[in-house]
């Protein structure tokens, strides 16, 4: 039986963008290991950056890393430890976009890589949109199989809070 009302959240489509299995994982409600170490990094630059921004809001069904105005236009920004996944980062971004949309709500898009002393700008277009209807459902659909799919060896796997879920027998 199809379930279209399944939630989808902004880290799902994340991890989508990375490990299919991570997805899987989260939907079954399957906790990482809470005492990873780049958990904790992740929430430490979240909090150290960008003070003066307001952090951590809810709005509808998503909650933003940071947001604010620029010009008269609300620019929500997304905090990453890093650019090495600036594909998921950007669509988890435009999900936000996209959900703001729905609402009636026009922004812009801001990756932060604090880190890394970058940011990227990113807006919503159709083309995105397209994008993210077809990898929600994708979601969908990984969270409806009985087991997970099959693990990959990715470079991800080295700081992945589920690492030793998926290696501990080997």
């Amino acid at each position: 039986m199809e379930d279209y009302n399944m939630p989808v959240t902004g880290t799902d489509i994340w991890y989508y963008y990375i490990c299919h299995r991570e997805v899987w994982l989260m939907k079954h409600q399957i906790a990482p290991d809470q005492e990873d170490e780049s958990l904790d990094i992740g929430r430490f630059i979240s909090e150290m950056y960008y003070k003066r921004d307001k952090k951590g809001m809810s709005i509808g069904n998503i909650v933003v890393d940071r947001i604010r105005q620029e010009d008269g236009q609300l620019v929500i920004g997304e905090v990453k430890k890093s650019s090495r996944y600036i594909k998921s980062a950007k669509m988890q971004l435009l999900y936000y976009l996209d959900t703001l949309r729905k609402m009636g709500i026009y922004a812009k898009g801001e990756l932060l890589f604090p880190e890394e002393r970058k940011k990227e700008m990113v807006e919503w277009t159709e083309e995105a949109k397209e994008e993210l209807e077809q990898a929600i459902e994708h979601i969908r659909r990984i969270a409806r199989m009985p087991v997970p799919p099959e693990r990959k060896k990715i470079p991800f796997c080295a700081k992945c809070a589920y690492r030793e879920y998926c290696w501990a027998e080997e």
